[in-house]
């Protein structure tokens, strides 16, 4: 397995317009984030997941030729803004784009691109299929998918296992059941906001226990916030098995 953060930001990104924080103001790349997502390439499939507001720019950068499936966690713009920019896998690939999630999320897709799904489609508008999906695993191109139900405040939003690598972010809550389904990983993935309290995302702290609860062999946080501080003097705080993503990170597994 490959996995490549695309990005790893909150959803106003770092820097945030008008911010002159020192973190916004930074030149360390790795304190300069995109909004959250990543690509898993796996057993000869390509899977992404969220196609935020930055998603040309994050294929772009990455090279990515090729997509075989897109996997959507929640409706949240920040996740799902970049998505008529699929249209240039739909000419390459001459197929149309799997997209994957709940009913919400789905039915918030055809609401906000109401232009996709017409009758009458104006040409060269992107072409995609849609694939509704539960709590419990599913295939794609032979790829087990295992969703993971999180809360991020009173909204449901799934997180995925593949293979030994669990991918959650825009958590706040993980229910036991849901705990139980992210046992003997080699990877964690889970987002952490910043160091104060907040209402619908982990804090580092929070995110730091989770990670100790659930003893993955290795944990990346993602979906940072520029409050959190600077990436260099977070990543010294963290435990030795844990670390900051940063965009462009690649693991292999």
């Amino acid at each position: 397995m490959k996995l490549t953060f695309l990005g790893t930001g909150t959803s106003q990104g770092i820097p945030v317009i008008a911010c002159n924080c020192e973190v916004c103001r930074s030149v360390d790349f790795h304190d300069q984030r995109l909004r959250t997502s990543v690509l898993i390439e796996y057993e000869g499939t390509n899977l992404l997941i969220d196609t935020g507001p930055d998603f040309r720019q994050q294929m772009l950068v990455n090279r990515v030729k090729r997509l075989d499936a897109v996997l959507y966690t929640h409706e949240h713009k920040d996740h799902t803004a970049g998505l008529d920019d699929i249209r240039s896998y739909n000419f390459k690939q001459k197929m149309d784009m799997p997209l994957y999630g709940r009913p919400s999320v789905l039915d918030q897709l055809k609401r906000d691109y109401a232009y996709m799904f017409t009758e009458s489609k104006y040409p060269g508008v992107a072409s995609v299929t849609l694939h509704e999906i539960e709590n419990k695993p599913f295939t794609i191109n032979q790829v087990k998918v295992q969703p993971i139900e999180v809360m991020h405040y009173q909204l449901p939003v799934y997180g995925y296992r593949i293979g030994d690598m669990a991918y959650i972010t825009d958590a706040k809550t993980v229910s036991n059941t849901e705990r139980e389904k992210l046992k003997d990983l080699d990877v964690l993935v889970i987002n952490a906001l910043q160091k104060k309290s907040h209402i619908s995302h982990l804090t580092l702290e929070e995110a730091i226990q989770f990670i100790a609860d659930i003893n993955p062999r290795r944990a990346y946080i993602t979906h940072v916030g520029h409050y959190m501080g600077l990436h260099k003097d977070v990543q010294n705080e963290l435990p030795e098995n844990v670390y900051l993503a940063y965009d462009g990170l690649i693991l292999h597994g």
